[in-house]
């Protein structure tokens, strides 16, 4: 099944997305089941992008994916929430007047990974080749090619050999480099 027969992207019965109008798709994405995205703002989804099940997409913010980007199970991307830590209260059900509303861009470098259930929070940009460890809650920008437990980097990404890899990719025919959802 594909819910909403977007060309080159593979949706599912259980997939929601609120605002498709927003959103910018590139060719052979996967948004599997389960997954919530709800765009408010522009969303830009580039190609060979995996956006896993029981992943959200939320906030009311603008979210760039880069080229083979992945977001694993589980994860919450939040383009904007609530900061109690000065005047504001309440929720969604009040005034902005009365709110201190957070929200800021998220972008996700081509050949990142966000590992299952991690969270990113508002205006964060992950680095290209980054890869976020599971269970991650990132607050801060993240450099290209590390690797990450949250914001602590313990780690580099062989970005020499990701760069080979992607030159035999690139030297396949395209029916070649699709995964069987595609053919």
């Amino acid at each position: 099944m594909d819910k909403y027969k977007i060309p080159n992207v593979k949706t599912f019965e259980y997939t929601k997305i609120i605002g498709i109008e927003n959103i910018d798709f590139g060719n052979y994405v996967i948004i599997d089941d389960f997954a919530l995205i709800y765009a408010k703002e522009k969303i830009k989804i580039g190609n060979y992008v995996h956006i896993s099940s029981f992943t959200s997409i939320t906030g009311g913010g603008e979210v760039i994916m880069e080229d083979f980007s992945a977001i694993s199970s589980g994860c919450r991307v939040i383009t904007g929430t609530d900061d109690f830590k000065n005047s504001g209260f309440g929720n969604s059900t009040i005034s902005n007047e009365f709110r201190n509303v957070k929200t800021g861009k998220i972008k996700i470098g081509k050949f990142a990974i966000i590992g299952g259930n991690s969270v990113i929070l508002p205006g964060v940009t992950i680095g290209e080749g980054t890869s976020v460890g599971a269970g991650s809650v990132v607050t801060k920008d993240l450099e290209p090619w590390g690797i990450y437990v949250g914001n602590r980097k313990i780690g580099t990404r062989d970005k020499e050999a990701v760069m080979k890899s992607y030159e035999n990719f690139l030297s396949l025919s395209e029916e070649q480099r699709v995964g069987s959802l595609f053919q």
